[in-house]
Formats: structure tokens, C-alpha cells, sequence
């Protein structure tokens, strides 16, 4: 049985390891969310635990997880912690799910686990970006997120040594 949770800053380092692992694994398949190959478990476990967990812990930032049983299928990032002319807003980040787990509406709970949340939080408009084309993209819009824009040449593709360069799609949602 799937459930989505959000993470407490008691449960951050418990969580390090498999957080880390979904994260590379992602890379590795992949995903364009901002790291490249070669990417490794101690790259993965620098990121979690200096840019994310110290964001949680602040409050600035919402990590929520979803967990088939004891395992670990996915996670995204409610970031909350917005300059002073931006309070309603929120932006969606590292919506990942791990590769064996893909193709079972994870993401989609996720999401929509993340929206419920934002709105307690009294946010009115989240954003995201996207990789242009990317399979994510069709879900953000089916979740009633509307394009932006679309910005050409943005990030390096993830695979190993590669020199292309893609678009992201720039989305938001009004709740």
C-alpha cells in the first residue's frame, strides 16, 4: 500500500540513505533534475544534507515521501520559503520516483499530496520548471498546471560526457 508523508526534521538523517539512492538512481536513468553523470551516492548524500535538509529544518522547505510498505518509491519538495513579495507562492522541486517504481501514479500522489499541502500553507500559485519534452511534463499539465514559457538551452543533458544542451518548461498552477 502506497502513502505519501511528509518528512519531519527528526526522521532527515534516518531517511538520508534511501533519499540518497532514489536520487542517483534518478540521475542514472536520466533524469534532468540538475545533476549529470557521473553522479555518486556521496554527491547524492552532500545535496540532501547540505541544500535540502538544512532548508526543512529552517522551515523553508516541505520534504514530502512516498512509501510503498518500508520502501522508498519517491519524493518531491514543497519549497515554502519565498522572498517577502512572493509569501503566497510556493515552487514544486525533485519530484522523483525511483525507476522501479515508475508507472504507478507515484508521482501523481505525490503531486497531489504536495498541492493539498501548499494550500494549508495558505500558497495560492506554485511554479516549476521542467525538461522540455520531459515525461513529467504531461503529468504537470493533467494536474491543471499551465505553460509558462519555455526557455532553450537551459541545462546540460544528464548523461555521461554530454556537451547538448535542453529547453525547460516553465509551469504554474493557480489553486
Amino acid at each position: 500500500m502506497m502513502s505519501v508523508t511528509e518528512l519531519r526534521k527528526n526522521d532527515l538523517s534516518e531517511a538520508l540513505p534511501a533519499l540518497a539512492k532514489i536520487l542517483q538512481a534518478c540521475v542514472a536513468s536520466g533524469a534532468s533534475v540538475g545533476f549529470v553523470e557521473p553522479f555518486s551516492i556521496a554527491d547524492s548524500e552532500a545535496f540532501w544534507k547540505d541544500q535540502v535538509f538544512p532548508e526543512v529544518i529552517a522551515g523553508r522547505r516541505v520534504l514530502m515521501l512516498a512509501r510503498d510498505g518500508r520502501h522508498l518509491a519517491g519524493t518531491v519538495q514543497l519549497i515554502t520559503g519565498m522572498l517577502p513579495n512572493q509569501l503566497h507562492r510556493g515552487e514544486v522541486s525533485k519530484l522523483l520516483v525511483h525507476p522501479d517504481f515508475r508507472r504507478r501514479g507515484i508521482a501523481r500522489l505525490l503531486m497531489l499530496a504536495l498541492m493539498e499541502r501548499a494550500e494549508k500553507a495558505g500558497k495560492s500559485l506554485l511554479t516549476l520548471d521542467t525538461r522540455t519534452g520531459d515525461m513529467a511534463e504531461p503529468l504537470y499539465g493533467s494536474l491543471g498546471f499551465e505553460v509558462a514559457g519555455s526557455i532553450p538551452d537551459y541545462c546540460r543533458s544528464p548523461e555521461v560526457n554530454s556537451t547538448s544542451l535542453d529547453a525547460t518548461t516553465y509551469m504554474y498552477k493557480i489553486l
